[in-house]
């Protein structure tokens, strides 16, 4: 067994590495940066140097199809992706990554010459805003109404996946997370609720950019969901909601306060709420691969300012603040 992880030197890919390295499996890494920063500050410079590390574009299809065809590959675990406000700003460079990039991912695999399961990121963003749905939790089964160019995309990422199963029979999941929070989260407006643990733990006055409701899963949970998915022989093209604790930003930096106590007069909130429904039911992702974790908010979020602690403490918190 041998699981590539395309962007995996972002966040949650650098906690699905960890999570992998812990299991002993045989782990490549392809992206556009060739230095583990985020593993790093996980498991150790040492650790993180385990990996056979590949870099390039997920857009580059000879590479991609290469790297899968020659490289001994037999599952997938595709995160490489640009975020939504990227998408936003610049449509085409964001379609041809989040879109093209994850059809080479999926061409690879059908060209392999050999069987290998693909579990690839998808996002709650397929939703629109809350206003567009009635009262109750959205299932899978509810319309999908994105009101983002990458909703857009990653729809069509799931419509996509669909089609390379019925046509040919390659298996996959597709996860959609909504805010991914805990250490390694530090780019995109919605690792603001991050970046406000770690401004507490240094100090330091941050804004959280977006105010109303968020859904908040801890990194590492969801982390672990994707290898469970990548690990679970199921078959088929299936597509899951991720939950977590929905919670006002205003609620929580209360929430922080508490934990850490004058975090209120360092944390303020401001900016609009997200156009993405928050209230999600993740029954059939848990019917399907059981024993999947959940953390409670405020458990993430001790873990959380724990490892920036020792972070700190060790000289290896950056003091920087995101973009």
């Amino acid at each position: 067994m041998r699981v590539l992880v395309t962007g995996a030197q972002g966040c949650i890919g650098a906690w699905v590495v960890k999570a992998l390295i812990e299991r002993g499996l045989d782990v490549l890494i392809f992206d556009v940066d060739p230095s583990p920063v985020r593993l790093a500050l996980l498991v150790g410079a040492e650790t993180a140097r385990r990996p056979a590390i590949e870099t390039g574009r997920i857009e580059d299809t000879a590479r991609v199809k290469s790297l899968v065809r020659d490289g001994g590959v037999t599952h997938i675990i595709h995160l490489a992706a640009r975020l939504m406000p990227f998408c936003q700003a610049n449509p085409v460079e964001g379609g041809i990554i989040d879109v093209l990039g994850t059809l080479n991912v999926f061409e690879a695999a059908r060209d392999a010459g050999r069987e290998i399961r693909v579990v690839y990121a998808s996002s709650s963003a397929v939703w629109g805003p809350e206003e567009a749905y009635s009262s109750g939790r959205l299932t899978e089964d509810n319309p999908l109404k994105p009101a983002t160019h990458y909703g857009v995309f990653k729809q069509a990422n799931e419509g996509n996946a669909r089609a390379f199963y019925s046509v040919n029979g390659i298996s996959s999941v597709g996860l959609r997370p909504w805010t991914v929070y805990g250490p390694g989260r530090d780019v995109g407006l919605t690792a603001d609720p991050t970046i406000a643990m770690k401004a507490a733990v240094l100090g330091r006055p941050f804004q959280i950019r977006v105010s109303g409701h968020m859904d908040l899963q801890y990194v590492e949970d969801v982390a672990e969901i994707f290898v469970q998915s990548a690990l679970t022989p199921l078959e088929g093209a299936h597509v899951f909601n991720l939950e977590g604790s929905v919670v006002r930003m205003e609620d929580l930096v209360v929430q922080l306060d508490r934990l850490r106590p004058g975090a209120a007069t360092l944390i303020s909130v401001a900016g609009p709420q997200v156009p993405v429904a928050f209230r999600m039911d993740d029954s059939q992702l848990r019917a399907k691969i059981p024993g999947v974790p959940k953390t409670p908010l405020e458990e993430g979020m001790i873990k959380t300012l724990e490892i920036f602690e020792r972070l700190k403490a060790e000289g290896r918190l950056s003091d920087s603040l995101g973009v």
